[in-house]
């Protein structure tokens, strides 16, 4: 894989998080707590934080053995969203380490004992995006089905890919 091709896929990366952030940055307050209809035991922040932490995981499971440690995991029941914001920035540097494996190893990222993607560095982006994608669409609905509707520009704002992407943190 060529350097440009590799980090057009880190800063595909990096925009993605950004929409991940930026969600999380707009959920009011009284959504954050708040229970899952229909759902016994599992909260927005739950869902949420669930973000951090599987990034977590697998920077443990690709990651550990060529020396990326994985940050620490968040309480999914206590975990404010500021709290989080500063998560996903470090779990977001790990993903990134992954992908720089990756283009060191010629497009490939390391594979894992258990993984249910290729390991082409398309692959993995395309499958961590996806499940980040799932995600944010479930906490929007759920803030909808709580009587909390965001805000256009919030729902609308995790689709403005052009902006988010040139935003710095």
């Amino acid at each position: 894989m060529n350097r440009e091709v590799g980090e057009s896929v880190i800063r595909a990366w990096r925009t993605n998080n950004r929409v991940t952030m930026y969600l999380i940055e707009q959920l009011p307050p009284v959504v954050w707590a708040a229970d899952v209809p229909g759902v016994p035991r599992r909260t927005v922040r739950n869902i949420a934080a669930h973000l951090h932490n599987c990034r977590c995981r697998w920077i443990k499971a690709l990651g550990r053995s060529h020396g990326i440690e994985p940050p620490a995991l968040v309480d999914l029941r206590r975990v404010s969203s500021r709290e989080l914001v500063r998560a996903l920035a470090r779990s977001s540097q790990g993903i990134e380490a992954i992908i720089q494996l990756g283009i060191a190893s010629g497009g490939q990222a390391p594979r894992a004992t258990w993984q249910n993607f290729p390991p082409d560095l398309q692959h993995f982006l395309t499958y961590f995006v996806a499940h980040e994608a799932h995600h944010r669409g479930q906490l929007i609905l759920i803030a909808r089905q709580l009587g909390h509707r965001l805000p256009r520009a919030v729902s609308d704002g995790v689709w403005q890919w052009n902006r988010l992407s040139r935003e710095r943190r």
